[in-house]
């Protein structure tokens, strides 16, 4: 590779400048005069979503794209718990990139479900930041292998969909550094991805794109990260404090945003050269990485891709319940299959990572004996003639699998789900097959937890989340048992909506408050004491195991686990810390280690895991150890834990600061409290207030619209346009309409700007007009 820094040392000052944005909406721009390439980039989470320029280009999943495999979406493959499966899927993304000579595949993402209704949570790992780390860490690691830059997302705290563009995490330190980070930390650390993509949303108070505190003093000075920092789509805010904060590239292109106000702020002093130095050979070093690579073509095997992409669907399946051992069924069971998904199943989640597959099995084309009736239609509704026709089908056969679970239109990229329920359509439909036939399964086919009130009625449930395109055959083995399921919850399923800690002010406003601090998912569940569907790291299969032998020595822990079943089977072995409850506020447990393996029947193998300072730490103005008693707790899930070990950890005696006595983190009783939550953040929140006369290129068209009389013709204008796309009219219960509309209206004005490639004064006229200046909106707009 030739020497970055010299080829930056020859170029111009505005050249320099100009490389840190892109050329459009997927390629960085090339300099012939320099030797400089451009480098295709395209999102690719679970698979590539390459758009052709010619065919129309979106960061939201519109447009079609080049046919590649679908992967189960991160909902399915992190239900693994497997490193290295996620390593292979890595590896075969990557091929396929250089198959279609794309440089950079925007992935994984491995932001913390924090909420099970966030739109997005599909896309995401886990709740917990070592589990998404190191499932992270290895689907880099396979991407990079091959020579392809993965760029890990979303940095940082961007748990939500409602108002993402311009909303504001507000979180304290310890939070942040415990949940939030981690896993990105993890990432970093183990996986070593080329670039890191940073989020919208601002973190306490600053823009993500220039937190230098994120983005230097964390991420490449602590973290030692080497790489490039490219936003997300239109997620620039300031472009010279962006420099100074090492966010490299500029994505998409075609605005030339602030690219004039870098040069003036070089040429005053105000903005170092070096610091456009730095950004200019991040951008470089990866375009002429990307040049390499593609030279070096070899086959795609896309039809093994496909039988890899079987193999993640099976693995991350979850069987959660199995009453008197009714799965696997027989080969020659009279066996009704109820319900559209299994015809046409939903595989991926809506947005930026949706996939045109190479090809799809339906669950139906693999179940060919079975006796069908529809049940529901796309949408999730039904009908008493569809009802009736379920019912006969359930009468007919010994045992009926209901397929149900969430229609697009209910969870996407751009928005957050209303509530935790699946379709009331969904809901008769297996009340009436249950009351029908008792021998009935129900099949879940959606993006994260939803209510079961009718789980104990039935005789067993199958989660198989997201599974990509080979999720037909998938689901046909598990159901028959040619595959032993062997996946676990990567979050936690409450029985309802109110159980979730955050659920009275989840993106009930613009502002993200993580007013919950470190008590996400099951660290609250558990402390809380509240009753769950299914808790963190549970799943069954259809044979057994037995832990035994837990020892502890030192800081290396070994445990027997033996199959006891009568056929093989996988198991995933957790280990959590347990602390004190009587001295700083703690979650009861942390999962800290796991190890997947494989056993035949009657087979035992020892497990053994090694201990850190960082697995008894918490955050307090730094990594501390808090010296005293611990549990190494060894089980099956965070619920089920039959192995303990008692033992002494020398460390720090930490302050116990003096809100925390009777608040809510002292025992998760009740609801966190503003006031309390203040003290924790050390500052008073005091969200922005929008008026007319005050807005700026960080407000939007929603917010503006209740002011401004321009916006309001600006929100109908963008409502016309983007019904013309979705189906001829205006729809917010079409995902696809819903979804641009929010992505459209609820950004910021900059963003608008940047990701429609709008140079001059159009945004910055309307934005004049909209503060009450028309005629030097007028003006503006003439000059630009």
């Amino acid at each position: 590779m030739r020497d970055v820094k010299e080829i930056v040392t020859s170029m111009s000052l505005e050249d320099k400048i100009a490389i840190c944005s892109g050329k459009n909406f997927w390629e960085t721009k090339e300099f012939e005069k320099y030797g400089i390439p451009s480098l295709f980039m395209c999102d690719g989470p679970h698979g590539l979503r390459k758009q052709e320029m010619e065919r129309g280009v979106d960061m939201l999943g519109i447009n079609n794209s080049v046919p590649s495999t679908c992967f189960p979406s991160n909902v399915t493959s992190s239900s693994s718990w497997n490193p290295e499966l996620m390593e292979e899927i890595g590896s075969a993304i990557a091929e396929e990139a250089i198959d279609q000579n794309v440089g950079m595949v925007l992935g994984p993402g491995a932001n913390i479900k924090r909420n099970p209704l966030c739109g997005r949570n599909f896309e995401y790992m886990s709740e917990d930041p070592v589990l998404a780390g190191k499932l992270a860490a290895g689907f880099i690691r396979g991407i990079e292998s091959k020579g392809v830059s993965s760029s890990l997302k979303h940095f940082a705290g961007n748990s939500q969909e409602y108002y993402r563009f311009v909303s504001d995490s507000i979180m304290d330190d310890r939070t942040m550094r415990e949940i939030y980070l981690t896993a990105f930390e993890i990432a970093v650390k183990e996986g070593k991805p080329s670039t890191i993509m940073c989020a919208y949303p601002k973190l306490n108070g600053i823009h993500c794109s220039d937190h230098k505190e994120l983005l230097g003093d964390i991420l490449r000075d602590e973290w030692g990260f080497e790489g490039m920092v490219v936003t997300d789509w239109g997620a620039m805010n300031d472009r010279i404090q962006a420099f100074r904060s090492g966010c490299d590239l500029n994505m998409p292109g075609g605005s030339e945003y602030m690219e004039k106000d870098a040069l003036k702020a070089v040429k005053s002093g105000e903005l170092s050269e070096e610091d456009i130095n730095a950004c200019a050979e991040r951008v470089i070093r990866l375009a002429l990485k990307a040049e390499k690579t593609l030279k070096n073509k070899q086959a795609c095997d896309y039809e093994a891709h496909h039988k890899l992409a079987k193999r993640a669907a099976c693995e991350g399946a979850v069987l959660l319940k199995n009453e008197d051992g009714i799965l696997p069924l027989k080969e020659d069971e009279k066996v009704a299959v109820v319900g559209h998904i299994a015809k046409q199943m939903r595989f991926q989640g809506a947005g930026s990572s949706h996939i045109n597959a190479k090809k799809v099995s339906q669950p139906m084309d693999y179940l060919p004996n079975a006796i069908f009736a529809e049940g529901c239609d796309v949408n999730g509704d039904t009908s008493e003639e569809m009802l009736a026709e379920a019912e006969k089908a359930a009468k007919e056969a010994n045992v009926v699998v209901v397929f149900a679970g969430l229609p697009e239109r209910y969870e996407s990229e751009g928005f957050d789900r209303s509530d935790m329920r699946l379709p009331d359509g969904h809901n008769r439909l297996i009340d009436r097959v249950l009351n029908t036939n008792p021998n009935t399964i129900v099949v879940l086919f959606c993006g994260a937890p939803v209510e079961c009130q009718w789980k104990d009625k039935a005789k067993a449930v199958v989660y198989m989340g997201l599974p990509g395109q080979a999720g037909g055959e998938a689901v046909a083995d598990i159901l028959f048992g040619k595959v032993n399921p062997s996946g676990k919850l990567s979050e936690s399923w409450p029985e309802k909506y109110e159980d979730c800690v955050s659920s009275d002010y989840f993106a009930k406003t613009k502002d993200a408050l993580y007013l919950e601090g470190i008590y996400c998912g099951y660290r609250y569940y558990d402390k809380a004491g509240k009753e769950l569907s299914w808790p963190f790291g549970y799943g069954l299969s259809y044979t057994s195991f037995e832990y035994s032998n837990l020892t502890v020595d030192g800081d290396n822990v070994s445990v027997n686990v033996k199959n006891t079943g009568n056929r093989a089977g996988c198991e995933t072995v957790q280990l959590y810390i347990e602390s004190r409850q009587d001295t700083i506020h703690r979650p009861i447990r942390e999962l800290r280690h796991f190890e997947k393996i494989y056993l035949e029947k009657g087979e035992t193998k020892t497990v053994r895991f090694v201990l850190s300072d960082r697995d008894f730490s918490l955050w307090q103005s730094g990594w501390c150890v808090q010296e005293g008693e611990y549990s190494v707790c060894v089980g099956s899930n965070s619920r089920n834990l039959p192995l303990k070990q008692l033992i002494h950890r020398t460390g720090d005696v930490l302050f116990v600061p003096e809100w925390q006595n009777g608040s809510f983190y002292e025992n998760c009783k009740g609801q966190p409290d503003l006031e309390v939550f203040e003290k924790m953040l050390g500052r008073k929140y005091a969200p922005l207030e929008v008026k007319k006369g005050s807005f700026t290129m960080d407000s939007t068209v929603k917010e503006m619209k209740e002011y401004s009389l321009i916006m309001r013709i600006m929100n109908k204008a963008i409502e016309k346009v983007v019904a013309k796309g979705c189906g001829g009219k205006v729809d917010y219960n079409n995902p696809e309409f819903r979804m641009i509309m929010s992505s459209v209206v609820e950004g910021p004005m900059r963003s608008l700007m940047i990701s429609g490639g709008m140079k001059g004064g159009v945004i910055p006229g309307m934005l004049e007009m909209a503060n009450g200046h028309l005629f030097k909106g007028i003006i503006r707009m003439i000059k630009g």
